[in-house]
């Protein structure tokens, strides 16, 4: 019998290895299957690898009109496509831990 491991967990371990400093360049082939990257700051940009889910909470829905506001839709920052959130990211910290994505 297996145990499995609870989504907390997986999360913040997902989360750990998108905040990491590798050597290596994180690419779209690094985010789990039903998560999305997104990179969050206003000036320094940190990426960020979340679930899908918080794409159907109002209040992450008000941090992209306000990301759509500032930015538009063209604003590549790499080879992928990029979501840019433009908030603190201490204001996204806590916005996602009460809406369960770490």
């Amino acid at each position: 019998m297996a145990i499995r491991m609870p989504r907390i967990i997986q999360a913040k371990k997902i989360l750990r290895r998108s905040l990491s400093n590798g050597s290596r360049t994180p690419t779209y082939t690094d985010i789990p299957k039903g998560y999305f990257a997104i990179y969050v700051g206003e000036q320094e940009k940190k990426r960020h690898v979340v679930p899908v889910s918080l794409l159907s909470e109002p209040m992450f829905q008000d941090l992209l009109h306000q990301a759509e506001e500032e930015f538009g839709y063209n604003h590549p920052m790499g080879a992928a496509p990029t979501l840019t959130i433009p908030c603190s990211e201490d204001v996204f910290t806590d916005l996602a831990s009460r809406l369960g994505a770490f």
